[in-house]
């Protein structure tokens, strides 16, 4: 009879990290992007995507959109835009979203481009790392609809806090992505709380 127990618990468990947990984030990720809420923020940081030798591809494109809108409305008095190159590249993501806005009339002095990031995570870092730099403690973060809930966990868990600015139109909005993507974010989000989150508290330990 206590074995019996013993594995019916280990079978519960099982169940509730492969079912239970993955349906929670999912549902989470789902209701995050049906339910924006930009709040007045100190920065507005557009997340880096995919770039052609300095010109934007469409789904970074959107997320420069929803930036600039947000800064015209009052939202933030700045813009970061943060993302590393390619091998190869002539550009980076950052530089890519700079020259963007300034070509459509942000003034230069209301963008600051931080060309690091390989992925969503340390990109966080880069950017988060200027604003404390800096004093700054909340963050409008420009990316895909989906993606917003993952973007803003990591920005809390370093230490500011943050909505998001999602894309509207394009290949990032809710209007052309599904649960495809919802399943992509989900395994990406699990990665983080696995893996990710780990780093970044050893780091804060090593910096101490």
């Amino acid at each position: 009879m206590f074995l019996f127990k013993i594995i019916r618990r280990i079978f519960a468990a099982i169940f509730l990290v492969i079912i239970v947990v993955p349906l929670y984030v999912s549902t989470q990720i789902w209701w995050t992007a049906h339910h924006p809420a930009i709040k007045q923020s100190d920065v507005i940081v557009v997340l880096g995507a995919a770039q052609d030798n300095g010109k934007p591809t469409p789904i970074l494109s959107e997320r420069i959109t929803q930036a600039r809108l947000a800064l015209e409305s009052g939202l933030a008095p700045l813009i970061i835009t943060v993302g590393g190159g390619q091998k190869g590249d002539l550009s980076t993501e950052a530089a890519a979203s700079r020259n963007t806005l300034i070509a459509q009339h942000v003034p230069r002095k209301d963008v600051i481009s931080i060309p690091i990031g390989k992925d969503t995570l340390t990109s966080t870092v880069a950017y988060v790392s200027y604003m404390k730099l800096h004093h700054l403690t909340s963050v409008i973060i420009s990316t895909d609809s989906y993606h917003c809930y993952r973007a803003m966990t990591e920005a809390r868990d370093l230490g500011v806090s943050t909505t998001c600015a999602s894309s509207q139109s394009g290949p990032g909005s809710l209007k052309t992505t599904g649960i495809r993507y919802i399943v992509r974010e989900t395994g990406a989000y699990l990665a983080y709380e696995t893996v990710g989150r780990f780093g970044i508290h050893l780091s804060d330990q090593i910096k101490k």
